[in-house]
C-alpha cells in the first residue's frame, strides 16, 4: 500500500466536480481523493448510509471520525456539539488518527466534503 500524504488535503478549496457514490450521496475532489489514496471508501459509504438514517432535518452534518490503534469510532453532529448518531468501526487501516468532514444536503443529494472545501 502506498503512503498517505495528509498534508495534500490541504490543497482542496471548493471543488470542480462531483463524483456519485450513490443515487443520493456525492463526494468533492478533496473526498474522492481522500477515499482514493487513503483507501477508505469503506469510509464514505459508512457517511452515506448514516446520513441517510439521520435524514435532512439537519442540512449539515459534520462527521468526526477517530482512530485509536486498528478500530475507530464514527461520531456525527449537527456542527453545534449534538451528537445525532455513532458508529463503532472494529477494524480499520485508515491513515488518518482523526479527520473531520463535512456533510451538507444541496435538496436533492448529500454532499460529503473536506472542512477546506465548505
Amino acid at each position: 500500500m502506498k503512503q498517505f500524504d495528509s498534508s495534500q488535503l490541504g490543497q482542496f478549496t471548493g471543488t470542480a466536480q462531483y463524483y456519485r457514490i450513490s443515487r443520493r450521496h456525492l463526494l468533492t475532489d478533496g473526498t474522492h481523493f481522500l477515499a482514493e489514496q487513503a483507501a477508505c471508501f469503506w469510509l464514505m459509504d459508512a457517511i452515506a448510509s448514516h446520513l441517510s438514517e439521520i435524514g435532512t432535518a439537519n442540512w449539515f452534518v459534520v462527521i468526526k471520525t477517530t482512530v485509536k490503534r486498528t478500530s475507530a469510532v464514527m461520531v456525527y453532529e449537527d456542527g453545534n456539539g449534538t451528537e445525532l448518531a455513532r458508529q463503532e468501526i472494529p477494524y480499520t487501516d485508515l491513515p488518518l488518527a482523526h479527520i473531520d468532514l463535512y456533510a451538507c444536503w444541496d435538496s436533492e443529494h448529500w454532499v460529503i466534503m473536506l472542512p477546506s472545501e465548505y
